[in-house]
């Protein structure tokens, strides 16, 4: 996934959360640059895409807002009113296409990628950081799901994982446990996207599922 991606999707993730409002003017760059610890161009190639998905409203000498008419707000919106177990079982029919295609489209640069994630989820879980755990493990199944080579089904599926985290946070607020029961679950189904086994790669994401990774 490249950086600014994952700052598009931050960005997304604090409108859906209310951090930022429709109609609101988001921080200057210099503030954004801090917050999300990159720097000024890989900021302005996020705001340039939300800009063109019509997130964002970008007006010289004005300031940056949110739009008014922000559709995938409203997807988020509803998702969080939605019942935890439909959200799941759309979510298992996501992944599975995920994987699927993951292990057929996935790139060698894409496997550095979700080896680097899934590294960093384990230094986490080392660490005893619930927090880092959670945002490694969503930047692990990010990059397999970019890895799929269907860009609409990522986004898609990312809505899914804000929801899922702030539900197994809500469970869990200070434990790693989870994260570090199925770690190796993780590791074999990095292996078996990289092997381009699908049949083991969907056993392994079923047993995560069964396991509530």
């Amino acid at each position: 996934m490249k950086l600014y991606t994952k700052i598009v999707n931050h960005i997304k993730e604090d409108i859906a959360n209310g951090v930022y409002q429709p109609g609101e003017k988001i921080p200057a760059e210099p503030e954004l640059m801090e917050k999300y610890g990159v720097g000024r161009s890989t900021i302005r190639e996020a705001i340039k895409t939300l800009a063109i998905s019509g997130i964002l409203n970008v007006k010289q000498g004005s300031g940056t807002t949110v739009t008014g008419n922000y559709r995938e707000l409203n997807m988020e919106q509803r998702l969080q009113r939605a019942d935890f177990e439909e959200i799941n079982s759309v979510r298992k029919l996501l992944e599975e296409e995920i994987i699927r295609l993951a292990t057929v489209n996935r790139t060698e640069q894409q496997l550095i990628e979700i080896k680097q994630c899934l590294e960093k989820r384990k230094t986490a879980i080392l660490s005893e950081k619930p927090e880092e755990c959670a945002n490694a493990d969503i930047d692990f199944h990010m990059a397999i799901a970019f890895a799929s080579g269907n860009k609409v089904l990522a986004e898609l599926y990312y809505g899914f994982t804000v929801i899922l985290r702030n539900f197994f946070t809500a469970r869990e607020p200070k434990g790693i446990s989870r994260f570090a029961m199925n770690h190796h679950l993780h590791e074999q189904l990095f292996l078996a996207i990289q092997e381009q086994n699908e049949n083991a790669g969907i056993e392994l994401l079923r047993q995560l599922l069964n396991a509530n990774y």
